[in-house]
């Protein structure tokens, strides 16, 4: 995997953590992505140092403005390819699994068009 992929990918797993639970930590992440916890820990020691979270005295990791935006950002991009590869006949589960793997490598103008695709049918 590349490490521009990681970084989205440990992004929008801490945005979808946010949303289950009141405090992420990076043994969620671990749990949740099945690693192990040092591959975790560099990977979120780095997205701190990248200025995309804060990680607490206690282990609580928390976006910063710009993390936040660019997790949403990654999201949405998921949204949109999952919304459409069902309206285009895939069932839920091949739909998130492939939509997981294209939000990494579909260019902005191509999304543009999948976004026009989704509100249109």
């Amino acid at each position: 995997m590349k490490y521009q992929e990681s970084q989205e990918m440990y992004l929008e797993t801490i945005l979808l953590l946010t949303k289950k639970l009141s405090c992420v930590r990076s043994v969620d992440i671990a749990t949740e992505l099945d690693y192990s916890r040092p591959s975790v820990s560099r990977a979120v020691n780095l997205l701190q140092k990248n200025g995309y979270i804060n990680i607490a005295k206690n282990g609580e990791i928390t976006f910063t403005e710009k993390g936040k935006e660019r997790a949403n950002n990654i999201y949405e991009r998921h949204e949109i390819i999952t919304d459409v590869l069902i309206k285009l006949g895939a069932n839920i589960e091949l739909a998130e699994e492939n939509a997981c793997r294209i939000e990494h490598v579909i260019t902005d103008d191509l999304l543009e068009v999948l976004k026009l695709f989704n509100q249109n049918n």
